[in-house]
């Protein structure tokens, strides 16, 4: 996906008198304030289906000012950079302190390149990649979750949102938590099959999984009174969406993939053993800030439910390891099932072995060096 975008550029460079090794369209320089004049684009960071750009802009007032510049390309393209924007304006406008501010999203006005060209556009902050420290991350994400308010007082989003390439089954809204969980879960699924190839072990427990546990565990937040408030969640919360402010020492989230949602999901990615953030450090200092939803004694389920949904869907955005992280899923899929709806005497799908196990490749584990 990334040489597409690359190879178009190289066609429309020549037309550009920007300085630097990216190109901009004019449909983005519309967006900056009017008699604003780009000085330079450089390609800048890495990401793994986008191509990303630092854009040096001298504004009307000769305030020099600096912006962030992601590019992808075809319908997919489309989706990812429409549903970022959409994503990061509703982090802002709830906690613009938290994210950098989006400005726009659009198409390349340059019709003869093909494929066609999407871009995102938002403020640039210089930021170090290091893992988040702890306190402050979870305590202004427990602030976000604490403070949102859905718009419509139900689960969902008013489009779609992608996880790196992958379009959620997010848009459209939902009173019941339990039902649009459900939908969430069996969309990755499908997607997991399709990607990955068919397991019937797997199909088996997740068809158990779906109609037993999801609706044993979920339907108990609604019990005795209780309620699940939607909270607006960034939706791909591990350490590769974060940074850190050089000038300021404040954290920032991007690559937002966000839906209003039980706020314990955001932290069923934590749970993933390929992520820095997966350090029990993190999970510990968020619930002091924001307790688990009761039953608390079931808070552990709960967050290994969601970790299925991340993991599943890791391994249809990553398929050369996706054999490892659906047996992660696998083996998760059973814990639940033999606590919540355990499979008669000798009824269920083989556990697997030691000997079946694969590992996750070192450059997907981000715990890695």
């Amino acid at each position: 996906m990334i040489a597409p975008v690359q190879e178009a550029f190289v066609e429309i460079l020549a037309d550009t008198k920007i300085s630097g090794d990216f190109s901009v369209d004019e449909n983005v320089t519309s967006m900056l304030p009017k008699g604003s004049k780009v000085l330079s684009a450089i390609k800048f960071g890495m990401s793994a289906w986008t191509i990303t750009a630092r854009l040096e802009v001298e504004l009307p007032d000769q305030t020099p000012m600096q912006y962030f510049l992601k590019c992808a390309t075809g319908e997919a393209g489309r989706t990812m950079m429409e549903g970022e924007f959409n994503s990061m304006s509703e982090l802002y406008n709830t906690m613009p302190s938290f994210v950098p501010k989006p400005y726009g999203w659009g198409k390349y006005a340059r019709g003869s390149a093909e494929p066609e060209t999407y871009f995102f556009l938002a403020e640039f902050i210089d930021m170090s990649d290091r893992p988040p420290e702890p306190t402050q991350l979870c305590t202004k994400l427990a602030q976000l979750h604490r403070d949102s308010v859905s718009p419509t007082g139900q689960f969902g989003f008013h489009i779609t949102t992608c996880q790196g390439r992958i379009p959620q089954a997010v848009a459209g809204w939902e009173s019941s938590w339990t039902v649009y969980f459900t939908r969430l879960l069996q969309h990755v699924m499908e997607l997991d099959m399709a990607t990955n190839g068919p397991w019937a072990e797997l199909e088996r427990l997740e068809d158990r999984l779906v109609s037993h546990v999801v609706p044993r565990l979920l339907d108990a937040l609604v019990q005795n009174g209780r309620s699940v408030k939607p909270s607006l969640i960034h939706g791909d919360l591990w350490e590769g969406n974060t940074g850190t402010a050089y000038r300021t020492g404040e954290i920032y989230l991007f690559d937002a993939a966000a839906m209003y949602a039980h706020h314990e999901l955001e932290i069923g990615d934590w749970r993933c053993h390929y992520n820095k953030i997966h350090s029990k450090v993190y999970t510990k200092t968020y619930l002091r800030y924001n307790h688990p939803s009761e039953p608390r004694e079931e808070w552990d389920d709960r967050n290994r439910l969601y970790s299925i949904y991340y993991n599943v869907i890791y391994s249809v955005n990553h398929v050369k390891s996706g054999k490892a992280v659906r047996q992660t899923a696998y083996d998760d899929m059973y814990h639940l099932i033999d606590k919540y709806a355990p499979f008669a005497k000798d009824q269920g799908p083989p556990k697997l072995t030691d000997a079946e196990r694969v590992a996750l490749s070192q450059e997907r584990d981000h715990t890695k060096p």
